[in-house]
């Protein structure tokens, strides 16, 4: 298989992250790949256009972050992610979504600054912001019921605040969140969230 990536993409790293704890990475290549390139053969396995990109043995495509991590979670003997089943199945899946929310609104924070500055919205800017920073408030009442030491959710909220250190560093995200700040000091010493640092 291969993953198309970009260092510094937060929902490759998701995968990325996913991959070494279930243990995938010797049958996975990855490859770096600037989606805002256009690159051909990203195009030609993703019409979207987008990384992450998995390329499956048989030339099929698996695309859109969740929809990987679901497929990295039915491979491997390493102990489940997300649970089969139960309360405990949602309390995973509702952080991860938290998480892809709040990235989602950090890229498009990104993205709204890179347009010419007469075409940005600063009102946009201003909601996708807050949603952030509603998140950051009640991500450790989402991370303290997840059903396990390791689950999709700590994965996923990880990723989410690298990429704000990485993009946001202006928001300075610890300041009054001492819980938060030392969860993922401790998450994010992780083997598998080093190896994927883009910083």
């Amino acid at each position: 298989m291969q993953l198309l990536y970009s260092p510094t993409s937060p929902y490759a790293r998701k995968c990325r992250v996913v991959a070494r704890e279930r243990g995938l990475i010797p049958g996975i290549e990855e490859v770096d790949c600037n989606p805002h390139e256009d690159p051909a053969e990203l195009q030609a396995k993703n019409p979207l256009g987008r990384v992450p990109t998995l390329v499956l043995d048989d030339g099929r495509a698996v695309f859109d972050s969740p929809v990987i991590c679901d497929f990295l979670e039915g491979l491997g003997s390493a102990p489940p992610l997300v649970p089969g089943v139960g309360q405990g199945k949602f309390q995973v899946l509702v952080a991860a979504a938290l998480a892809q929310g709040m990235t989602d609104s950090a890229v498009n924070m990104v993205m709204e600054s890179r347009r010419p500055e007469g075409e940005r919205s600063s009102t946009a800017v201003e909601r996708w912001r807050a949603s952030i920073l509603r998140g950051l408030d009640s991500m450790m009442d989402y991370l303290a019921v997840q059903p396990g030491p390791l689950t999709l959710g700590h994965i996923a909220c990880g990723c989410t605040l690298g990429y704000l250190d990485l993009r946001h560093g202006d928001m300075a995200w610890r300041d009054g969140r001492s819980t938060l700040a030392d969860w993922f000091e401790a998450f994010n010493a992780r083997p598998a969230m080093r190896e994927t640092d883009p910083n």
